[in-house]
């Protein structure tokens, strides 16, 4: 049972919302998300989640294309 699941709120500054997803906190803060925890994992509400996906999305392309064989 993860901690989503448990009811966790989001953890960005000034967010009250039920969280929908647990990102890693070093990559929550390098799209410009304020971040209220310490810990290695990060809550995000949808709406969050939804910013982070768009401020993400070049960076998880290339990403994914490192891997991709031709």
């Amino acid at each position: 049972m993860g901690v989503v699941s448990k009811g966790a709120k989001c953890n960005v500054d000034g967010c009250d919302k039920d969280g929908a997803r647990s990102l890693n906190t070093t990559k929550v803060e390098n799209a410009g998300l304020r971040v209220s925890t310490s810990g290695k994992k990060s809550v995000l509400c949808k709406d969050h989640y939804k910013e982070w996906k768009k401020e993400t999305k070049d960076d998880r392309e290339l990403e994914r294309a490192r891997y991709d064989k031709f």
